[in-house]
């Protein structure tokens, strides 16, 4: 998933430089929900991963 926030930020820096500035906001808007979305899985498996093994 955070290598899918990647690509579409570096989409967004590239439409940004060549000016396409509505793709460039999509793809921005894209990557920011994607590494919301990363971030949350992100710490639901610290916490249910840590509960497992003792």
């Amino acid at each position: 998933m955070l290598r899918w926030t990647i690509t579409f930020l570096v989409i967004a820096i590239i439409a940004a430089i060549l000016g396409f500035g509505g793709i460039a906001g999509a793809a921005a808007g894209i990557a920011e929900i994607l590494f919301y979305i990363f971030l949350v899985l992100f710490v639901i498996s610290l916490i249910f991963g840590r509960g497992g093994r003792v």
